[in-house]
């Protein structure tokens, strides 16, 4: 979040030792990746019933996997957001509206356009989370510090599965 920007979220009372315009920032921080997950997982759900091919059911599973590990991390930033105080802005439309993340394509059907699209996707989620890291540090809670790297590293093991993939039909 810039330096300059103040934060609007609404804040419930709270004990938790961290100053209410921090825990502000950090709302907004949160309900900005809480909007790009509930995107995101909807649009590997649709990669999940479309994709067709040669490989459709270690696809097909792969991408069931990938949307269930974003539907833990949708509630663990939820939950984050309102220990904090706040609100979670989850509704499909509210992450529509506020998603960081592509449009997912309609026109594409095979395994490996599936793949490419959800590559692209995740790398900008993975991206967006690693500055949830940079952001929460310099606010300093250390809690939503660790949220972040925790999930970023999910993330980042959730592309590798589906680089790997792609990575494959390179080599030949």
């Amino acid at each position: 979040m810039p330096a300059d920007s103040t934060p609007t979220a609404f804040l419930h009372k709270s004990s938790i030792d961290v100053a209410a315009r921090d825990r502000a920032q950090l709302v907004t921080l949160l309900n900005e990746t809480l909007a790009d997950a509930v995107d995101l997982q909807s649009q590997v759900k649709v990669a999940h019933w479309n994709v067709k091919g040669m490989h459709f059911i270690a696809l097909h599973e792969l991408f069931d996997s990938v949307a269930g590990v974003l539907v833990e991390q949708i509630d663990v930033v939820a939950e984050r957001i309102t220990t904090l105080g706040g609100i979670a802005e989850g509704t499909v439309r509210h992450a529509a509206s506020a998603s960081r993340i592509d449009e997912y394509p309609s026109d594409i059907h095979d395994g490996k356009s599936h793949v490419a699209a959800l590559v692209d996707r995740m790398g900008a989620y993975a991206h967006n989370l690693r500055l949830g890291i940079e952001a929460s540090e310099t606010i300093g809670d250390p809690d939503t510090n660790d949220l972040y790297i925790e999930i970023s590293r999910a993330i980042e093991k959730q592309l590798w599965l589906l680089e790997a993939h792609l990575q494959g039909a390179e080599s030949r």
